[in-house]
Protein backbone atom coordinates (compact mmCIF):
# COMPACT_ATOMS: atom_id res chain seq x y z
CA UNK A 1 0.00 0.00 0.00
CA UNK A 2 1.36 3.41 -0.92
CA UNK A 3 1.41 6.40 1.37
CA UNK A 4 -1.36 8.08 -0.66
CA UNK A 5 -3.56 4.98 -0.51
CA UNK A 6 -3.08 4.79 3.25
CA UNK A 7 -3.94 8.46 3.78
CA UNK A 8 -6.92 8.22 1.43
CA UNK A 9 -8.23 5.23 3.40
CA UNK A 10 -7.81 7.09 6.70
CA UNK A 11 -9.61 10.17 5.31
CA UNK A 12 -12.55 8.19 3.96
CA UNK A 13 -12.99 6.28 7.22
CA UNK A 14 -12.74 9.44 9.33
CA UNK A 15 -15.41 11.13 7.22
CA UNK A 16 -17.89 8.34 7.99
CA UNK A 17 -17.34 8.30 11.75
CA UNK A 18 -19.63 10.14 14.07
CA UNK A 19 -18.11 13.03 15.96
CA UNK A 20 -17.04 12.27 19.52
CA UNK A 21 -16.55 14.92 22.20
CA UNK A 22 -13.22 15.16 23.92
CA UNK A 23 -13.28 13.47 27.33
CA UNK A 24 -14.03 15.72 30.29
CA UNK A 25 -10.92 16.44 32.32
CA UNK A 26 -11.54 16.60 36.08
CA UNK A 27 -10.13 19.53 38.02
CA UNK A 28 -9.43 17.47 41.16
CA UNK A 29 -10.79 20.16 43.47
CA UNK A 30 -11.24 19.22 47.10
CA UNK A 31 -14.28 21.04 48.51
CA UNK A 32 -13.57 23.06 51.64
CA UNK A 33 -9.83 23.42 51.00
CA UNK A 34 -8.26 26.47 52.65
CA UNK A 35 -6.32 27.62 49.59
CA UNK A 36 -4.30 30.24 51.44
CA UNK A 37 -3.13 27.74 54.08
CA UNK A 38 -2.14 25.21 51.40
CA UNK A 39 -0.34 27.94 49.42
CA UNK A 40 1.62 29.00 52.51
CA UNK A 41 2.76 25.43 53.27
CA UNK A 42 4.04 24.94 49.73
CA UNK A 43 5.55 28.43 49.43
CA UNK A 44 7.53 27.79 52.62
CA UNK A 45 8.94 24.58 51.11
CA UNK A 46 10.07 26.68 48.13
CA UNK A 47 11.92 29.14 50.45
CA UNK A 48 9.38 31.95 50.06
CA UNK A 49 8.87 34.41 52.93
CA UNK A 50 5.26 35.58 53.06
CA UNK A 51 3.35 38.19 55.02
CA UNK A 52 -0.24 39.35 55.38
CA UNK A 53 -0.19 43.13 55.03
CA UNK A 54 -2.87 45.79 55.03
CA UNK A 55 -1.01 48.27 52.83
CA UNK A 56 1.89 48.70 50.43
CA UNK A 57 3.55 50.92 53.02
CA UNK A 58 3.60 48.00 55.47
CA UNK A 59 5.21 45.78 52.80
CA UNK A 60 7.77 48.47 52.00
CA UNK A 61 8.75 48.74 55.67
CA UNK A 62 9.26 44.96 55.86
CA UNK A 63 11.50 45.06 52.78
CA UNK A 64 13.49 48.03 54.14
CA UNK A 65 14.29 45.96 57.23
CA UNK A 66 15.08 42.81 55.22
CA UNK A 67 17.22 44.60 52.62
CA UNK A 68 18.68 47.72 54.24
CA UNK A 69 21.40 47.97 51.56
CA UNK A 70 19.06 47.77 48.55
CA UNK A 71 19.62 50.88 46.47
CA UNK A 72 17.94 50.22 43.10
CA UNK A 73 14.28 49.28 43.22
CA UNK A 74 12.17 48.75 40.12
CA UNK A 75 8.44 48.18 40.18
CA UNK A 76 6.06 46.84 37.55
CA UNK A 77 3.00 47.84 39.60
CA UNK A 78 1.82 51.42 40.15
CA UNK A 79 0.97 50.55 43.77
CA UNK A 80 4.63 50.49 44.79
CA UNK A 81 6.97 53.05 43.29
CA UNK A 82 10.57 52.14 42.57
CA UNK A 83 13.46 54.48 41.90
CA UNK A 84 14.28 52.93 38.49
CA UNK A 85 11.91 53.12 35.51
CA UNK A 86 10.59 49.74 34.38
CA UNK A 87 10.44 50.95 30.76
CA UNK A 88 14.01 50.38 29.54
CA UNK A 89 15.66 50.25 26.11
CA UNK A 90 16.87 46.66 26.54
CA UNK A 91 15.84 43.98 29.06
CA UNK A 92 19.49 43.77 30.20
CA UNK A 93 19.21 47.36 31.46
CA UNK A 94 17.57 45.90 34.58
CA UNK A 95 20.75 44.04 35.58
CA UNK A 96 21.45 46.46 38.44
CA UNK A 97 18.09 46.02 40.20
CA UNK A 98 18.39 45.09 43.86
CA UNK A 99 14.65 44.72 44.42
CA UNK A 100 12.11 43.96 41.70
CA UNK A 101 8.44 44.37 42.56
CA UNK A 102 5.36 43.09 40.71
CA UNK A 103 1.78 41.95 41.33
CA UNK A 104 1.14 38.32 40.40
CA UNK A 105 -1.93 37.55 38.33
CA UNK A 106 -2.86 34.56 40.49
CA UNK A 107 -1.33 31.93 42.75
CA UNK A 108 -1.51 28.12 42.67
CA UNK A 109 -2.02 26.68 46.16
CA UNK A 110 -0.83 23.14 45.38
CA UNK A 111 2.60 24.45 44.31
CA UNK A 112 2.99 27.70 46.26
CA UNK A 113 3.72 29.53 43.03
CA UNK A 114 2.40 32.50 41.08
CA UNK A 115 1.55 33.12 37.41
CA UNK A 116 3.06 36.14 35.64
CA UNK A 117 2.96 37.46 32.07
CA UNK A 118 4.28 40.52 30.31
CA UNK A 119 1.23 42.29 31.77
CA UNK A 120 2.45 41.73 35.36
CA UNK A 121 6.20 42.03 34.73
CA UNK A 122 6.05 44.81 32.05
CA UNK A 123 9.70 44.06 31.22
CA UNK A 124 10.19 40.30 31.58
CA UNK A 125 13.78 40.52 32.79
CA UNK A 126 12.55 42.15 36.02
CA UNK A 127 11.68 38.68 37.32
CA UNK A 128 15.08 37.21 36.49
CA UNK A 129 17.75 39.89 36.78
CA UNK A 130 16.58 41.38 40.09
CA UNK A 131 18.64 40.27 43.09
CA UNK A 132 15.49 40.04 45.23
CA UNK A 133 11.78 39.96 44.41
CA UNK A 134 8.75 41.33 46.25
CA UNK A 135 5.49 39.92 44.93
CA UNK A 136 2.01 41.22 45.72
CA UNK A 137 -0.80 38.66 45.60
CA UNK A 138 -4.48 39.13 46.36
CA UNK A 139 -5.55 36.15 48.54
CA UNK A 140 -8.75 36.02 46.49
CA UNK A 141 -6.61 35.24 43.43
CA UNK A 142 -5.65 31.73 44.52
CA UNK A 143 -6.58 28.64 42.57
CA UNK A 144 -6.32 25.11 43.87
CA UNK A 145 -4.04 23.16 41.52
CA UNK A 146 -2.52 23.01 38.05
CA UNK A 147 -5.79 21.74 36.56
CA UNK A 148 -7.67 24.80 37.80
CA UNK A 149 -4.70 27.05 36.98
CA UNK A 150 -4.69 26.09 33.31
CA UNK A 151 -8.35 27.06 33.12
CA UNK A 152 -7.36 30.56 34.30
CA UNK A 153 -4.28 31.04 32.14
CA UNK A 154 -5.18 33.18 29.14
CA UNK A 155 -2.63 31.83 26.63
CA UNK A 156 -4.12 33.49 23.52
CA UNK A 157 -3.71 36.96 25.06
CA UNK A 158 -0.25 36.55 26.56
CA UNK A 159 2.96 36.80 24.56
CA UNK A 160 4.87 35.45 27.53
CA UNK A 161 3.90 33.57 30.66
CA UNK A 162 5.69 31.83 33.50
CA UNK A 163 4.94 30.17 36.81
CA UNK A 164 7.33 31.53 39.46
CA UNK A 165 7.99 29.37 42.51
CA UNK A 166 10.37 30.79 45.07
CA UNK A 167 13.86 32.19 44.60
CA UNK A 168 16.31 30.69 42.14
CA UNK A 169 17.97 27.58 43.55
CA UNK A 170 20.34 24.89 42.41
CA UNK A 171 22.18 22.01 44.06
CA UNK A 172 24.08 20.82 40.99
CA UNK A 173 27.55 21.33 42.41
CA UNK A 174 28.52 19.02 45.28
CA UNK A 175 24.82 18.73 46.21
CA UNK A 176 25.04 22.07 48.04
CA UNK A 177 21.88 24.18 47.82
CA UNK A 178 22.63 27.69 46.52
CA UNK A 179 19.99 30.40 46.17
CA UNK A 180 20.32 33.07 43.50
CA UNK A 181 22.62 31.17 41.17
CA UNK A 182 20.42 31.79 38.12
CA UNK A 183 17.96 34.40 39.30
CA UNK A 184 16.58 36.12 42.37
CA UNK A 185 18.23 35.25 45.68
CA UNK A 186 15.04 35.77 47.68
CA UNK A 187 11.33 36.00 46.98
CA UNK A 188 9.07 37.73 49.49
CA UNK A 189 5.35 37.47 48.92
CA UNK A 190 2.81 39.88 50.36
CA UNK A 191 -0.83 38.91 50.60
CA UNK A 192 -2.48 42.23 49.77
CA UNK A 193 -5.88 42.95 48.27
CA UNK A 194 -5.85 44.53 44.82
CA UNK A 195 -6.64 48.23 44.89
CA UNK A 196 -10.18 49.16 43.87
CA UNK A 197 -10.03 50.77 40.39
Amino acid sequence: MTKEELLSSVRSNLANREKVDYPAIPDYKKPGTDLKAVFEINAKIAAVDFYDVASVEEAQEIMRKKLPDAKVTCSATPEWRGNKDIHVQKPADLNDVDLGIFRAEFGVAEMGMVWVTEKSLVTNSLGYLSQHLAVLLDPEDLTENMHTAYKRVDFPHAHYGCFVMGPSATADISAVLVHGAQGARTLTLFFLKKPVP
